[in-house]
């Protein structure tokens, strides 16, 4: 069980201080919403923008951010160019206090952003540490010099070197991108058959083949400050998170804090700080216990978890988490205090494709058995065209109770009751 942190009063001083000044974090924005304005909503940090161009945007969201300073990056043009470019830019607003820390949560982005940090002289990741919790391959080279158990892979680029691999090593195999994320691309192969039936690897990717680990899947979060792994946060997932793309229940779930859990969390994210060198901000991973209670360690990643797994701990154990990441990237010591005892998940409603004609209300969700928030992204006459990808919802609900156990019986509930009635694009309302 992860151990409580409480704040320690001090005395006051006795004599006046002088006022300190507030940090400036220059902050990647990505698709993490929540967190972005969490970020943008404190007032005791400065904030200075970076946005990449590729990086889709909403109109509502420009405008509503249209008073932040902002550097836009080009990335058509040389990084190195960006970055003098975005230094004269500095320099040339003397209203803008220049920033002294940095923080992504944008995964995709990972190399370019911590690399441009790396050349404006802000805290970063080298680019040895971006492959270790990015590029899957890497990342478990990495795992075998650090003697961490995790599958067999190896990477691919026909069909025939995914068949090749699985009549070395067994089937299933799972295959999978290198570098994606949310099981996009991702598959599992039962037989040789089963690989000539999904398509073409696309060269302009990189492919990877793996072997199937059978499981309960689980998700780590840990706070890290200063290499040190402050706490730890662990969920489960009802089923592998790969199961979700067949239409099986889509969750995360945080453990209560008083409940026992089958890892010794922040003994785990501490050994993974420590041999991937994480020196402060957010570190999410994932493994895998077996069916003989064995440890395989599936991916790690250094940058906020998906879904609304950050908010599930916070409600679980009752305090303002995103407040306490963000402290991290800026040098600070957080002392969480925890408020609750309960387990807490989000639940993603089940979509599909066509044209909504008829969907359960929040207000109907919310008065369901456990359930504390709900949100829906999809209404009467949206059309729908769902991805292949493990957040492919019409929304989410975050259900609490006593136990993991407790929330997911709940969701099971919510799942039974929740309706959404498609028609094929083209046709009337369902009648």
């Amino acid at each position: 069980m992860n151990a409580t942190l409480t704040l320690v009063p001090t005395l006051a001083p006795a004599a006046p201080v002088a006022p300190v000044a507030v940090p400036t974090v220059l902050f990647v924005e990505s698709r993490r919403a929540t967190f972005t304005d969490h970020v943008l909503d404190r007032d005791d940090v400065n904030v200075v923008l970076l946005r990449f161009d590729s990086v889709p945007l909403t109109e509502e969201y420009v405008r509503r951010t249209a008073h932040v300073p902002t550097f836009t990056l080009n990335t058509s043009a040389p990084l190195e160019d960006e970055a003098a470019r975005y230094l004269r830019w500095v320099k040339g607003t003397p209203a803008l206090p220049r920033p002294r820390f940095f923080c992504n949560p944008n995964e995709a982005l990972q190399a370019d952003a911590q690399r441009f940090a790396q050349l404006v002289d802000l805290p970063h990741l080298s680019q040895e540490q971006v492959g270790w919790v990015r590029d899957k391959t890497t990342m478990k080279d990495r795992y075998a010099e650090l003697g961490i158990p995790h599958a067999r892979y190896r990477a691919v680029t026909t069909k025939q070197d995914v068949v090749a691999f699985g009549e070395e090593s067994g089937w299933p195999v799972i295959l999978k991108p290198i570098d994606a994320d949310s099981c996009i691309g991702t598959y599992r192969l039962d037989t040789p058959a089963d690989v000539a039936g999904v398509p073409d690897l696309d060269p302009k990717l990189r492919w990877m083949a793996e072997e199937y680990i059978k499981g309960q899947e689980f998700q780590l979060c840990a706070v890290v400050t200063r290499g040190v792994v402050l706490d730890a946060y662990l969920s489960k997932n009802p089923v592998p998170i790969l199961e979700v793309l067949d239409g099986k229940i889509n969750a995360n779930i945080t453990y209560a804090p008083s409940e026992e859990i089958p890892v010794d969390a922040r003994e785990l994210a501490q050994r993974l700080t420590d041999g991937l060198g994480i020196p402060h901000g957010y570190l999410h991973g994932e493994f895998f216990l077996k069916e003989d209670g064995s440890f395989v360690m599936s991916e790690v990643a250094a940058r906020l978890s998906g879904c609304e797994v950050p908010m599930n701990h916070g409600l679980a154990y009752g305090f303002d988490f995103l407040h306490v990441i963000l402290d991290t990237y800026l040098d600070r010591v957080p002392h969480p205090r925890y408020t609750n005892d309960r387990a807490v998940g989000d639940l993603l409603l089940p979509t599909r494709p066509g044209r909504v004609t008829h969907i359960s209300s929040a207000q109907e969700l919310l008065r369901l058995p456990g359930v504390i928030g709900a949100h829906l992204t999809a209404a009467v006459g949206d059309v729908l065209d769902p991805p292949r990808a493990s957040h492919a919802s019409t929304g989410y609900v975050h259900v609490e109770g006593a136990t993991a156990a407790e929330v997911e019986e709940r969701m099971h509930a919510v799942l039974r009751h929740f309706e959404l009635t498609v028609a094929e694009t083209g046709e009337g309302p369902a009648s």
